[in-house]
């Protein structure tokens, strides 16, 4: 059993990181992610709504059909997807903050979301949404929660890259596979322990 206070506090570590990856590194040079974040971006870029209500909005059914199935799941992530959407919101001043290379910015803003996740993940609770799905998943199937959010996140790049410059696009699926691999690497015990 996690105690709640290293759960509360992975919640918020791993949210301000998340939002710092995001408006920092991801939103300054207009690259894509994955999962509901990724579907976030893509509603920023094409209509100008705020990424983070964005991505409470297209949670919420994903939350009710994991309250009827999991409410495990539910009750320990919830938390973590205000939190992570509050801080994406929050920290846009940050956006204009660090002016490096598109390359720099899609590895740093991909590491540090991918540790974001993979903090709460490995602490039992998630920033929602895909990561919900993910998780539940894996909850069913012999799979690694961060592969199985590199599959998303992979599919939704894909999908979004109509949105953003080719030159983007390679960009942006760097990003994806850092958040892949800190996910992954955060997790790795946490498949284990299942």
């Amino acid at each position: 059993m996690i105690p709640l206070f290293e759960r509360i506090l992975a919640v918020l570590i791993g949210s301000f990181l998340i939002g710092v990856g995001v408006n920092a590194f991801i939103i300054p040079h207009h690259l894509m992610e994955g999962g509901m974040i990724g579907l976030g971006l893509i509603a920023k870029y094409k209509w100008g709504f705020e990424t983070g209500l964005t991505i409470i909005l297209l949670s919420f059914p994903i939350y009710i059909l994991t309250y009827f199935y999991n409410r495990s799941f539910f009750l320990n992530s919830i938390h973590g997807l205000l939190l992570s959407s509050f801080f994406i919101d929050i920290l846009y001043p940050i956006r204009e903050s660090f002016q490096l290379p598109i390359y720099v910015s899609s590895i740093m803003g991909g590491s540090l979301i991918g540790i974001g996740i993979g903090l709460m993940l490995r602490y039992r609770t998630s920033t929602g949404g895909l990561d919900l799905l993910a998780q539940f998943f894996s909850s069913i199937i012999p799979l690694n929660v961060g592969f199985i959010i590199f599959l998303f996140d992979f599919t939704i790049v894909v999908s979004g890259s109509q949105l953003i410059q080719n030159s983007s696009l390679l960009y942006s699926s760097l990003t994806v596979f850092f958040v892949g691999v800190f996910t992954t690497f955060c997790t790795y015990t946490y498949s284990k322990e299942e």
